[in-house]
């Protein structure tokens, strides 16, 4: 556990084969959304997203068999949308409705915060191309920060493999 309210951030990055507007509607838009988000052998079977500053968006993360074959539910509540270039939200877990819950509920170890910080940016790289970068924080303990990190480059990873098909 981290001492004297320190806590830990995630931070992961990648550079995408389209222009910044198509990297921004894969991370804004239901139908793109659901193609790619959750770690590896997880799908996203729900993504209703309300991306404008006081919107909320409901994503569902479904694990494989081998984990259960569960659905996990998180709202993303935005505070600054700045299209293409921008959005700053925090992730909430939550049951299938929408209703909000502690990370303990949703059987998410100590050391996630209730509400975790997201900004992700988008730059362009080229014409054609992109980066991508998320800051998570909030963590307050290094073993719940490593899993997010790892869960957040495997979502990276399938955003970048999604996309490279497509462009």
């Amino acid at each position: 556990m981290a001492g004297n309210g320190t806590t830990f951030e995630v931070r992961a990055s990648r550079q995408l084969p389209v222009p910044v507007a198509d990297a921004y509607a894969a991370w804004t838009e239901s139908d793109q959304v659901t193609r790619w988000w959750g770690p590896t052998g997880f799908t996203c079977p729900l993504a209703e997203m309300d991306v404008r500053p006081g919107g909320v968006s409901l994503i569902a993360m479904r694990a494989p068999a081998e984990f259960g074959g569960g659905d996990m539910y998180n709202t993303w509540s935005y505070g600054l949308v700045e299209p293409p270039h921008r959005l700053e939200y925090e992730m909430r877990f939550a049951t299938s409705d929408g209703t909000v819950i502690r990370p303990a509920d949703a059987g998410i170890p100590a050391g996630v915060p209730d509400a975790v910080p997201h900004v992700v940016t988008f730059e362009a790289v080229g014409d054609d191309r992109s980066r991508v970068t998320v800051v998570e924080s909030g963590y307050t303990d290094e073993q719940s920060r490593d899993l997010s990190q790892g869960g957040l480059e495997q979502c990276l990873d399938k955003l970048e493999k999604v996309l490279r098909v497509t462009a």
